[in-house]
């Protein structure tokens, strides 16, 4: 959530800030609550005083032997007025508090303005896309009967997929690759959160309220099945205060991500790209506001080292103002080449939410100097998605026979097994 204060001292600041993600201010009704809220908080604070100094002068009354029955009946009736300023203060303060929840963060001043993904800006490559001699096959058609959507959709439905023997075991292998770079090179430590989170969580880290329409609710219980692990890791620190010795908090986990993909319907239905559920490693980290871009540079190059180890052909982009997602200032797009799409498709996203998440979570630090609460910059960023790095595996490693080759440092994770 934007800070309130800004709204209030700089409102054309955020006006501007939001028209670069196409998204327009209601300035005119922002300034009337304010107004309204400004008036009720300052007649509140005055019936409280009032109220105070009447029944201070109860008390004088008394020891004087005055009769005090009108004085009670004058703070009785203060005490009424005062409830009902309270409460209309309150019903502002709420309206206000709605719109800033459904308001996006604004973007860093490095970010390119844009509409959407056409422009994006890359900013590296890394690797050269994979040749073949002969005309190379999409993961559907490689997978074969290890790829089992037709059971998938018995069990579930579309959007779903069933892995089969070693194509299960790469995927698992996979995963526990990436864990261990993360935790052995990149110095993070692993966590292990639930799958199903309350409300306060999604809202915490900005699902809820804006991209209800994407997530998966139990219909009792006030629970939630996750977007992605970054919603139950950072929420760690939720309502808490860190030491700042304790800093940056680095945490990475593994987790099925649960998501409707509502805005995306007949959007890459082929094939694995996009699932309703799907799994990955996530990069957390929660740092001093000052050195929150440092890492997020150090988190893209973590997220990067897999695929370079993978030996897979990829890009960096930037992510332009339309293109940002609802929390992040900035964002870096990892892209994977794909020899059956023949294009750069999406593997990792990371992120830099600034003090966005952390005023939702109410998440603070310990200042080192001031020794004062402030707000900690919370970063996110997958390293990788599991399913589309299988993906990659499977299309690059493919031999004109139709079989996948196990990328070599995936060997130890194979029980043996080189080719799929």
């Amino acid at each position: 959530m934007l800070d309130p204060k800004l709204f209030r001292e700089n409102l054309e600041f955020i006006r501007a800030q939001l028209a670069k993600r196409g998204v327009v201010l209601d300035v005119e009704k922002l300034q009337r609550l304010e107004t309204k809220r400004k008036a009720l908080q300052i007649e509140t604070q005055k019936l409280q005083e009032e109220r105070n100094q009447r029944s201070k002068s109860i008390g004088k009354a008394k020891a004087a032997g005055q009769e005090i029955e009108p004085l009670l009946a004058d703070v009785a009736r203060l005490g009424d007025v005062l409830k009902s300023t309270e409460e209309a203060l309150e019903q502002i303060q709420n309206e206000l508090q709605a719109i800033y929840a459904m308001l996006p963060n604004i973007p860093h001043d490095s970010v390119p303005e844009g509409k959407n993904e056409e422009d994006n800006v890359e900013i590296r490559r890394w690797g050269v896309p994979t040749e073949f001699s002969f005309v190379p096959q999409d993961h559907v058609s490689l997978g074969g009967a290890s790829l089992d959507f037709e059971a998938a959709t018995k069990l579930s439905g579309a959007r779903f997929v069933v892995l089969h023997d070693k194509l299960a075991r790469l995927h698992r292998a996979l995963a526990q690759f990436m864990l261990d770079l993360h935790i052995k090179e990149h110095g993070y430590q692993e966590v292990y959160v639930p799958y199903l989170v309350s409300e306060h969580c999604l809202y915490g880290t900005g699902q809820l309220p804006k991209l209800a329409e994407d997530q998966f609710a139990l219909k009792e219980g006030n629970l939630w099945l996750i977007p992605t692990s970054e919603v139950a890791v950072t929420n760690l620190v939720r309502e808490q205060i860190v030491e700042a010795e304790h800093l940056p908090l680095r945490y990475v986990c593994y987790s099925p991500c649960f998501r409707k993909e509502a805005g995306t319907y007949g959007k890459d239905m082929r094939g694995m790209l996009r699932q309703h559920q799907f799994d990955k490693v996530e990069m957390v980290q929660l740092v001093d506001p000052q050195d929150s871009y440092e890492a997020l540079e150090s988190m893209i190059r973590h997220a990067e080292a897999v695929l370079q180890k993978l030996k897979l052909p990829y890009r960096v982009v930037t992510l332009c103002t339309g293109d940002l997602g609802f929390c992040a200032a900035k964002t870096y797009d990892l892209e994977v080449w794909l020899p059956g799409q023949n294009r750069y498709r999406e593997i990792s996203s990371c992120s830099n939410t600034e003090d966005f998440q952390a005023r939702r979570m109410q998440a603070r630090f310990r200042h080192p100097v001031t020794h004062t609460p402030q707000y900690l910059h919370t970063l996110n960023g997958s390293g990788l998605a599991v399913g589309r790095t299988l993906i990659a595996v499977m299309e690059n490693y493919q031999d004109a026979e139709g079989r996948i080759h196990v990328p070599e440092v995936l060997l130890p994770y194979m029980s043996g097994a080189t080719i799929i």
